[in-house]
């Protein structure tokens, strides 16, 4: 998942669906400060300092200063925008474009601390400020997507430039620029612009409530364990959750934390039956306990205020709004993709669950498989069929060598050294983050800074994430990148190391495929480094497919005590089972997809949320045996924000790219190292960032369009009849 920092003064417009995504609940470490208020004085304002281009001054970050120094930033931003619309020369592109483009650094650097206080360091006191700055930050933002001169401007610029082109990467920030302001309500009349501010506004603070929900669901149930409830699960794992339930003052007991990556693994080798079903309701019913916590009236009122935003601008719905400048185009196309694959999917589960049912009947199990079976007695029937442990598997995936692993890749491909930076080079954020410089092989030009925070931790947001907390221009002065991956692996003992799964070590990889994004960027304009959301998960996609190369797993994937490769007879067995559980994965994810699009369709007027997702599921016929990747109630990706509403399936439609240029390598002399077919995807895929229109692109990597036929063939589905 991309969670790109803003990066442009045109940052006010995408405000609700980045700085307002999501919102966290980490308890923040105290450190003495200032609390001036002026931007000299404030150190979240002030230029950051020091080597690599000056780095965030992390460790003299406090909550105090937020406030003070959003306020401050937004003034100065707006004083910027006032000049720009009230310049009495005729509008060009420099005086206009990339006086926006240049305008807003200060609030930029605020929001970097605003980003990382919400995801990796919250509290409730940051919940308080973020519930009041919200619509503030929303007012802020209409300021400038509705001022009336400030759009005359850009208006301007963008019709001389359809009668002038201007140079092709100038052209597409005109473009991006209009589009992007008419997109967002500044040709409606003054009575609708209030109307649309004043939605905005609310959205804002229901997207705040909502993600706070769900934070306050994940910090609230956890669930303990005694000694005598462990049986199935391995050493490590049972170290991992004592040191959880430690941290959490029940020395002797053991945590199973309401997260994915504490609570996947548990589903997975528990034998305790009651205890796997109180796991896994624990974490499908985060939102939707019927409490002050529950977010079924959240999420009834976004729609309805969705739909109303929409409306204002002439659309039907918000998906025909939204997906206008994607490469699906319009919710027609998104959905032709995902019916394509769903009934595959769900066939392949009916397949998956009565091998699982059979195995349960051979050990006299005496059940039926229920949704916190699934991963229990998928895992038994890899063992059958391909005589695959995933728990020998993970003896060899260490995250120290996984990251040594992406390095290799990164310096294959893209020709960086990544060379790790002693504590105290550079201010971090809090103890577990780990910083390497990144520069280029051949010449030694430094590309940046990458920032690594691995461990889950209270306050830090479930998932995995990148983002940028600086990215690459070149328009005003050369700027490197500042990139940093973020993931929720839980935290080992003192001394032992920590081992992922199969699942995991591959969203390890996919997210340091946004990094390597980031870093490659050749793009001269801020809002360049942007992307269209169902082209922006491809790269991190693709990159995922290098974790099962040779190179990769004969280097990298070591046993942690012994040292030794990995065996080829194990090789073998984990390249063999790479369709297996494809039906659970597929129909999990396209379950969330499917109902986000659906929901946005709809029509909110009075809809019953709960009931709505009961009925469509139904509807679709999805199977009892599992439930959505992310129920309604907890869907952060599509009601903390509006970054990936009704573009959900965009990972699925980036995995047709990603299938069909993986392809083009596999068919290259070279293979995933070709160095011809490596240049043409750094050229044409990575450094263009958005400053070429990503269906082009893709066009001039693979000399086509990309084909669904890979994309089926991955998943060992049949292809279906066009």
């Amino acid at each position: 998942m991309i969670n790109s920092n803003i990066s442009t003064t045109f940052k006010s417009v995408a405000l609700l669906a980045i700085v307002l995504l999501t919102s966290c609940n980490q308890k923040k470490e105290t450190v003495e400060t200032t609390t001036e208020t002026n931007e000299i004085s404030n150190v979240l304002l002030a230029d950051w300092t020091g080597p690599y281009g000056g780095t965030p001054a992390f460790d003299k970050m406090t909550l105090e200063d937020l406030k003070p120094a959003l306020e401050k930033g937004m003034e100065l931003n707006l004083t910027e925008i006032d000049k720009i619309a009230n310049n009495t020369e005729a509008p060009t592109f420099e005086n206009t474009i990339v006086a926006m483009e240049k305008a807003g650094e200060e609030l930029n650097r605020v929001f970097t601390y605003y980003g990382i206080l919400s995801a990796n360091m919250s509290s409730p006191e940051f919940r308080e400020i973020q519930k009041e700055m919200a619509p503030k930050l929303s007012e802020f933002s209409s300021k400038i997507s509705q001022n009336t001169k400030l759009f005359q401007r850009i208006k301007t610029v963008y019709e001389n430039a359809q009668k002038e082109p201007l140079e092709a990467d100038q052209q597409r920030v005109v473009q991006l620029t209009y589009e992007g302001f008419a997109m967002n309500g500044a040709e409606l009349d003054e009575e609708k612009k209030k109307r649309y501010a004043a939605i905005n506004k609310e959205l804002s603070e229901l997207y705040t409530n909502f993600s706070n929900n769900i934070l306050a669901d994940e910090e609230g149930y956890v669930t303990y364990l005694t000694k005598d409830q462990l049986s199935g699960l391995s050493e490590p794992m049972i170290k991992a959750y004592a040191k959880a339930a430690t941290d959490r003052g029940q020395e002797g007991k053991y945590a199973v934390t309401n997260t994915r990556s504490s609570m996947d693994p548990f589903l997975t080798y528990s034998n305790e039956r009651e205890l796997r079903k109180k796991v896994w309701e624990n974490y499908y019913s985060r939102g939707d306990n019927g409490d002050d916590k529950d977010n079924n009236e959240n999420i009834a009122k976004i729609l309805k205020l969705r739909k109303e935003r929409v409306a204002l601008l002439g659309y039907d719905n918000y998906a025909d709004w939204r997906l206008q400048n994607r490469m699906a185009k319009n919710p027609e196309n998104a959905m032709k993709l995902m019916n394509a694959v769903w009934p595959a999917a769900i066939a392949r589960v009916k397949e998956e669950v009565a091998d699982m049912q059979a195995v349960a009947n051979a050990n006299g199990d005496k059940i039926t498989i229920e949704p916190w079976d699934y991963r229990y007695y998928a895992e038994k029937v890899r063992k059958k069929k391909y005589d695959l442990d995933s728990d020998e598997v993970k003896q060899y995936l260490q995250l120290d060598k996984l990251t040594e692993a992406m390095f290799f890749v990164a310096g294959e491909l893209f020709n960086y050294k990544f060379t790790p930076l002693e504590k105290g080079k550079v201010a971090v954020f809090h103890e577990d983050v780990n910083v390497w410089e990144v520069n280029d092989k051949t010449s030694g030009e430094h590309i940046g800074l990458w920032y690594l925070d691995p461990f889950a931790r209270t306050g830090k947001r479930s998932g995995a994430w990148a983002t940028t907390y600086r990215s690459h221009t070149t328009f005003d002065g050369k700027k490197t990148v500042l990139g940093s991956n973020n993931s929720n692996f839980v935290k080992p003992a003192p001394g032992e190391p920590v081992l992922v799964s199969w699942d995991d070590a591959t969203t390890f990889f996919h997210e340091f495929g946004h990094a390597l994004h980031f870093f490659s960027s050749e793009v001269r304009y801020p809002t360049l480094n942007g992307g269209v959301r169902d082209y922006t998960e491809f790269q991190s996609q693709l990159l995922e497919r290098w974790l099962s190369t040779d190179q990769v797993i004969d280097n990298y994937l070591v046993h942690y005590k012994t040292g030794e490769p990995m065996p080829k007879a194990l090789i073998d067995k984990v390249k063999k089972a790479a369709t297996f559980n494809q039906g659970f994965g597929t129909t999990e994810y396209l379950a969330s997809a499917l109902m986000d699009m659906k929901f946005h369709l709809a029509d909110p007027t009075n809809i019953d949320v709960d009931k709505f997702e009961k009925e469509t599921l139904t509807e679709l016929k999805m199977p009892k045996e599992l439930v959505m990747r992310h129920r309604t109630p907890h869907f952060g990706h599509v009601f903390s924000g509006e970054g990936y509403a009704t573009a959900y399936y965009g990972y699925m439609w980036a995995d047709v790219l990603t299938s069909d240029a993986a392809e083009a390598f596999a068919e290259a002399p070279g293979g995933f190292y070709d160095k011809e077919v490596a240049a043409k995807l750094v050229k044409y895929l990575f450094a263009p960032r958005n400053a070429m229109d990503p269906a082009e692109a893709y066009r001039k990597f693979r000399g086509r369009d990309a084909k669904i036929e890979a994309l089926m063939k991955d998943r060992g589905f049949p292809i279906p009849k066009s």
